[in-house]
């Protein structure tokens, strides 16, 4: 449960192992990938240091306009962060953001430079649960930096379209790059419910068809995946509201259309999981109903029967007195009319219970 009331902003044990693993780990272990493209061609090239990452300035030495992106994945050690601090004249408040874990998503914009920090999440088959990581996005003047703590795969349809150029992102600047990657990331925010869409489902039928109380741990395990995946996606929709306000000069007239249409598809993530939301608890309502259904239905039958033996522990008691002047206990038929009276004190409660429709 602490990744669902956990603080954005403090570090969890887990995050200060990362840490300081970290200060002992080879820079091998984090990924850097350097795309440089314009809309004449794309070089693609693998950097094994921070310290090799190009400039800002050698990013713009082409003939032609380019646009540079820098995607970092692993976790960065403080000399790593300050290195590109140093190389892409980062404010000193950004990098101090840029080393905190578990945020909640934000925009900050620091006067030519715009950081964005992003919750990204995809759905593990084996586990059955959804995996979020904290992915950061710095655009600045036509060169764009992006962060994730694991490599994923989020961002490489943006990849092959640089590449194979698809689209129009080789012919657009630094903004619309970092479009692209807040698209990769919402639509990627789509495969996760698709998935979550076919637990509810077949939580519905469960509980309608065999209901029982792994049904109901299922039940709340989604919904704690369906909030965790809510506390991960609304803050967002503020996010994309302060880009479309324009009020960075990074960010051309032409980019607001683009992010109007992130915006809309953020806003259909939330109201599909709002919706979700409803049918969990919905169906929460309904195992709760038939569970006191079923409990009435026993309570009903067990009645019934209690109530058909206190007459007949009645009539045991009284010839199970013993006294001496009891002609019946003297009776030869004594003990078969006691029990022939027992069979028909019962089958005529039996027929009254029937007659009144009580079962």
């Amino acid at each position: 449960m602490s990744r669902f009331y956990q603080r954005r902003t403090e570090e969890s044990p887990l995050d200060a192992v990362r840490r300081e693993k970290s200060k002992t780990e080879d820079a091998q272990e984090v990924k850097i990938s350097v795309i440089t493209y314009n809309e004449s061609g794309a070089r693609k090239k693998s950097v094994s240091k921070v310290g090799e990452l190009p400039s800002p300035t050698n990013a713009q030495s082409d003939k032609a306009p380019s646009v540079t992106w820098i995607n970092i994945s692993g976790a960065l050690s403080p000399e790593m962060i300050s290195t590109v601090g140093r190389q892409f004249d980062l404010h000193p408040l950004l990098l101090e953001k840029l080393s905190a874990r578990n945020q909640r998503p934000k925009l900050e914009d620091y006067d030519k430079r715009v950081f964005i920090v992003l919750r990204m999440l995809r759905y593990d088959e084996n586990t059955r649960q959804v995996e979020d990581q904290q992915a950061s996005i710095i655009l600045g003047p036509g060169w764009v930096l992006s962060f994730e703590e694991e490599p994923w795969n989020t961002y490489d349809a943006v990849r092959e379209r640089i590449e194979n150029a698809g689209g129009r992102i080789r012919k657009m600047g630094s903004d619309y790059l970092a479009y692209a990657l807040l698209n990769a990331v919402v639509d990627s925010f789509f495969l996760v419910l698709e998935k979550l869409g076919d637990r509810v489902e077949a939580l519905e039928d469960a509980v309608v068809l065999h209901a029982n109380p792994r049904t109901l741990s299922a039940i709340h395990h989604l919904k704690r995946e369906l909030l965790f995946l809510r506390r991960s996606t609304w803050p967002l929709r503020e996010v994309l509201s302060s880009l479309q306000r324009g009020e960075s000069s990074l960010l051309s007239d032409q980019i607001l259309v683009y992010l109007r249409d992130v915006h809309d598809n953020t806003l259909q993530v939330i109201e599909t999981l709002e919706a979700f939301r409803d049918i969990v608890a919905g169906t929460l309502d309904i195992y709760l109903s038939s569970a006191s259904n079923r409990m009435n239905e026993i309570m009903t039958v067990l009645t019934i029967i209690a109530t058909i033996f206190i007459p007949l522990t009645f009539i045991t008691g009284i010839y199970g007195m013993n006294f001496h002047w009891m002609p019946e206990l003297s009776w030869r038929y004594g003990y078969f009319w006691a029990l022939g009276l027992m069979v028909v004190v019962a089958l005529g409660m039996i027929a009254y219970f029937r007659h009144k429709k009580w079962f």
